[in-house]
């Protein structure tokens, strides 16, 4: 659990010490700006910008039920932060598993990547796709 949790916290970390530098050296403007982007970097790459996770299991069971797609993801990886932003409110139609959070999540995702653990993995209609596009997944979720 606090493994997801150690990039955002470094963000914080080291934005407040630059921050704290800047504001000793006279520049305070300077030294909100910094932090404040620290503090996004933060929340870009922590597990708050995703919908809530769910187990691999139930993920696979919900999407034989509705058929819709199922992603596997993990905190700080850029790529499911680019799917997540680019989703926009369509992501909450998909199945969120977080792979470090879930061995059957990290496991199903090693045995379609040739033993990697390459994220973002989308799952539509028991089909793996390493990465894809955006517009492709958001694609999968039309009727």
């Amino acid at each position: 659990m606090t493994r997801v949790w150690i990039l955002p916290m470094l963000f914080v970390l080291c934005g407040s010490v630059v921050a704290t530098g800047l504001v000793l050296s006279g520049s305070p403007a300077a030294a909100v700006a910094l932090l404040l982007l620290f503090v996004l970097l933060a929340g870009m790459n922590s597990p708050l910008i995703f919908p809530r996770s769910i187990g691999a299991l139930e993920a696979q069971r919900r999407s034989a039920a509705d058929d819709r797609p199922v992603v596997f993801w993990r905190p700080g990886c850029r790529y499911c932060i680019r799917l997540r932003i680019r989703l926009g409110r369509s992501a909450r139609q998909l199945h969120w598993v977080d792979i470090w959070r879930d061995p059957a999540g990290a496991a199903a995702v090693r045995a379609v990547n040739d033993g990697n653990e390459t994220v973002p993995t989308v799952v539509v209609a028991g089909e793996p796709h390493t990465n894809p596009d955006p517009e492709w997944v958001r694609a999968q979720l039309s009727p």
